[in-house]
């Protein structure tokens, strides 16, 4: 005879659950729907927890779910808000890998997903993120609100995001870097190539935000920009990933032959593509590109920036990851390759953007609003400043003659050739990138200027 003690028993046996399936394998001659039913009853008793849903669902001991393993510096923190089912996720990726189940891609998981059908972040939620991120410039050319911004945001992002990589530069190292080009004493060249890298996918971003989508061109270049100098085999920057790996710490083994990485790495960006709303468009990328692992490495930093692309096209609060905790991020991720559960890692994700717009918001009123000259002939701008550092041996005014007599200016002529000579005479090597210089290019013509 059985009972649902029997039942409990067995779980309470297996530290990684059991499925409906297991749990009658081990009580020949138990009725399926007797089964459920006492499941139910241990469920609503609270002395087992159900996780996932349809087949993927299995039941593990209350104990488990409410007493994660984790403990001391290593706990996800409590101080971030969490629904009963994320805490329903974080305690089965806090078990010891021996109890967590190998799985592998599920193809399923983004089959199913439909754009602006299927929703990862509720109506509810996704109205609180556009309150939280509102800049006030929403109606404003694409982009304009992220270079108002971009000398912190270079810095912000720049830092939070290498740190969850186990970067140990500190925010003021960052700006040291970025702003001077001065490198931090003590610090490893990976460390640092690793910030310079984010410095030129920010920008690469932020430059083009009126023009880019979420293509495999602007993907394989935003990776390149991020892996530069950084991964063993200099091939795989830029390029989708041609063997296997695994992930550290987990049990997810992600697929391993390239055809099959391309297909599903298509369907993806065509998925994203057709996604109206940013945020919702934002979190997708959060969770589908670092579940692909499309590339060698590099796949979660890539996949950080790529959220921020529908943020910045939309002149929205940016998502900088500013004091995200490492040990959340990588649980939140664990929960999406082991159970392909999106719930940890959305409550971290409006976490983590409430504490990005409040910095952001805060110095709101101190932005001067966007020069619309500036913004009109902001390519012309940038062609002039380039041409004239190019050409150190001509007389600058010469040169940004010549270049403004390419374009139709009209009345505004005078006035574009004043911004040309202001950007000039702050030209320094924390802004080379955005008019495609290069340090070298820079010293060269400022020596030349010094001795005119």
């Amino acid at each position: 005879m059985h009972s649902p003690k029997d039942l409990l028993k067995s779980i309470q046996a297996s530290p990684g659950g059991l499925s409906v399936a297991a749990i009658l394998a081990q009580h020949p001659g138990l009725a399926r729907r007797t089964a459920q039913r006492w499941l139910n009853e241990l469920v609503a008793e609270g002395r087992i927890r159900a996780l996932g849903a349809g087949r993927a669902r299995r039941y593990i001991a209350a104990l488990i779910s409410l007493a994660p393993t984790a403990t001391g510096e290593d706990a996800f923190p409590r101080y971030i808000p969490l629904s009963a089912d994320s805490w329903d996720v974080l305690a089965y990726v806090d078990q010891p890998l021996a109890a967590r189940k190998p799985v592998g891609y599920q193809r399923d998981f983004l089959d199913a997903y439909q754009p602006n059908r299927t929703w990862y972040l509720p109506e509810p939620l996704r109205r609180q993120l556009r309150k939280m991120g509102d800049t006030g410039q929403l109606m404003l050319p694409a982009g304009t609100y992220g270079r108002a911004v971009l000398n912190r945001l270079l810095i912000d992002l720049s830092w939070a995001s290498s740190r969850l990589e186990g970067n140990t530069y500190t925010r003021l190292d960052t700006r040291e870097l970025i702003e001077h080009g001065r490198a931090a004493r003590g610090k490893a060249t990976i460390e640092t190539q690793m910030i310079l890298n984010h410095k030129a996918a920010i920008e690469l971003l932020v430059d083009n935000a009126d023009t880019v989508g979420f293509n495999r061109f602007t993907l394989l270049n935003l990776h390149s920009a991020l892996s530069e100098n950084l991964l063993p085999n200099p091939a795989d920057e830029g390029r989708l990933r041609q063997h296997g790996v695994e992930i550290g710490k987990s049990v997810y083994r992600p697929l391993a032959v390239p055809a099959q990485i391309e297909e599903m790495l298509d369907l993806l960006l065509d998925k994203a593509n057709r996604i109206k709303d940013p945020f919702e468009q934002s979190f997708f990328m959060m969770v589908q590109l670092p579940y692909l692992q499309p590339f060698a490495d590099v796949n979660k930093r890539t996949s950080r920036l790529a959220a921020n692309l529908p943020l910045i096209r939309a002149n929205l609060c940016p998502l900088t990851f500013l004091d995200v905790p490492e040990q959340a991020y990588s649980r939140a991720g664990l929960g999406v390759y082991e159970l392909t559960r999106i719930e940890l890692l959305r409550d971290l994700y409006i976490w983590a953007y409430e504490r990005s717009t409040q910095e952001y918001l805060a110095i709101k009123q101190d932005l001067a609003e966007p020069d619309p000259l500036r913004l009109a002939w902001r390519e012309v701008i940038k062609q002039s400043v380039r041409e004239v550092v190019r050409q150190p041996e001509q007389a600058p005014l010469d040169v940004i003659a010549e270049c403004l007599s390419q374009h139709e200016l009209g009345a505004d002529r005078d006035n574009v050739e004043a911004l040309v000579i202001e950007e000039l005479r702050r030209l320094h090597e924390g802004v080379l990138a955005r008019y495609g210089l290069r340090p070298s290019e820079l010293s060269e013509w400022q020596s030349r200027q010094r001795s005119a």
